[in-house]
């Protein structure tokens, strides 16, 4: 963000008002940049950018990194929360653009590309290759981390989605089996139904991105793909079966949408009106405070099984060498064990590292909570999403899609429509 004294010196006065102005321009904007008090000689101060939610999980992060800075005197890293990720992207796209980026940012890795592109963020292969953490790392995060045979950020948090469901609304209807595949669930779904009253699943409707990623875990399992030979490949029997499996959902009056982008919210399966949600584990605590019974199953297959990998990373952004050496520090402290361990049992998160997997107080929070069995479970077969610079446009597009046919288009037309307009994008 800052010039080097000399670079101030030569400007002109105008023009170095005129970046003052800038700066602040871009701070109001942001809202993360501080003019922070002269710091004490030898301490490297870093910023951090986050959008943890809910505020319970924010407190559980603010512990640990103050940990971090009572242990590492010679560098403090200051957490500022900056909103929801969705509102994010045009606060760090113009932090970045404007020179004022943060020195660590967390994120889902779907930004990778896009900060690749912008020369924004520091390569981390070399540091990881002679750091103890990269073996304690699961190999199922390696995808999102990579893009171009480099390595750009380290996993902080990780989950993936999976059907939450009310075991005495299934008791209610006569189900006595967990559904496993793609007819037997609509067929329990069914079951679960009374027309304007109950019914079996709530669908996310919208085109963002939470709509995406608990939609993609079925067009894996029918084979599909999103990108061939580095392309977008958005019109593809994968897609269109799972699509297909959706509207057939609506059409059988079995599933009730949300409301728009609104799609994460549980009222409706708090309420009982609907008997099964496609959600996560750090839902797990919340449902635990409320006192309603609850049980979680995997996606169900059709072709295989299949999940999506979701989660944040944090990324060293390109600043100095000592800042960016101090960054490295504090990232090597969040893929620890200790981090790890205190992160997942006061969030419900899972850990991404395998040694807190084996630590015996997780494996006793996992006893008392054996709902976290399948999110682990599901580890072995999850999936990163593509991790490549035209990720946010191919989203965006398949979202659109995604809603149309709930809301009553084909898929095939859907889908079509979504790959032209990526094609003129692009």
């Amino acid at each position: 963000m800052a010039k080097s004294p000399d670079n101030h010196r030569s400007s002109s006065p105008l023009k170095w008002w005129s970046k003052i102005v800038l700066i602040l321009g871009l701070c109001i904007l942001v809202g993360g940049c501080q003019f922070q008090p002269p710091t004490t000689e030898g301490v490297i101060n870093l910023t951090l950018w986050h959008g943890i939610n809910p505020p319970p999980n924010r407190d559980v992060f603010q512990k640990l990194v103050d940990r971090f800075n009572q242990d590492h005197p010679h560098i403090q890293v200051e957490a500022l929360y900056i909103g929801q990720p969705d509102q994010q992207m045009p606060k760090i796209l113009t932090a970045v653009v404007g020179n004022a980026p943060p020195d660590i940012l967390w994120y889902t890795p779907i930004i990778t590309g896009q900060l690749v592109e912008l020369d924004a963020i520091k390569p981390i292969q070399d540091w990881l290759n002679n750091s103890p953490v990269k073996a304690e790392i699961d190999p199922a995060l390696w995808t999102g981390m990579e893009l171009e045979n480099q390595i750009w950020s380290v996993p902080m948090a990780t989950n993936n989605t999976a059907i939450f469901y009310r075991p005495s609304l299934f008791a209610a209807a006569g189900i006595e089996t967990i559904p496993s595949t793609w007819s037997e669930f609509r067929e329990t779904a069914a079951k679960l139904t009374a027309a304007g009253e109950k019914y079996g699943i709530v669908l996310p409707l919208g085109k963002g991105e939470w709509t995406v990623f608990t939609w993609l875990p079925f067009m894996y399992s029918a084979g599909g793909e999103l990108v061939r030979n580095g392309e977008a490949n958005l019109v593809n029997p994968g897609a269109i079966a799972a699509l297909e499996f959706w509207s057939n959902l609506i059409e059988d009056g079995s599933a009730i949408l949300s409301a728009p982008e609104r799609g994460y919210e549980q009222d409706n399966f708090i309420s009982g009106r609907v008997a099964m949600q496609i959600t996560g584990p750090w839902t797990l605590g919340y449902l635990d405070q409320i006192g309603i019974d609850y049980g979680v199953f995997p996606i169900p297959a059709e072709n295989q099984q299949a999940a999506v990998v979701g989660g944040e990373n944090l990324f060293v952004m390109k600043t100095t060498p000592d800042r960016e050496k101090a960054a490295l520090e504090f990232l090597e402290y969040v893929v620890g064990s200790e981090f790890q361990t205190e992160w997942s049992l006061g969030t419900g998160y899972l850990p991404i590292n395998l040694t807190t997997r084996l630590d015996p107080r997780y494996q006793e929070y996992v006893a008392k909570q054996p709902a976290l069995n399948v999110f682990l479970q599901q580890m072995n077969w999850a999936v990163s999403r593509p991790n490549i610079a035209g990720y946010s446009r191919i989203s965006e597009n398949l979202g659109r899609a995604i809603e149309a046919t709930l809301l009553g288009q084909s898929p095939q037309s859907a889908l079509k429509a979504s790959q032209n307009r990526l094609r003129l994008a692009l």
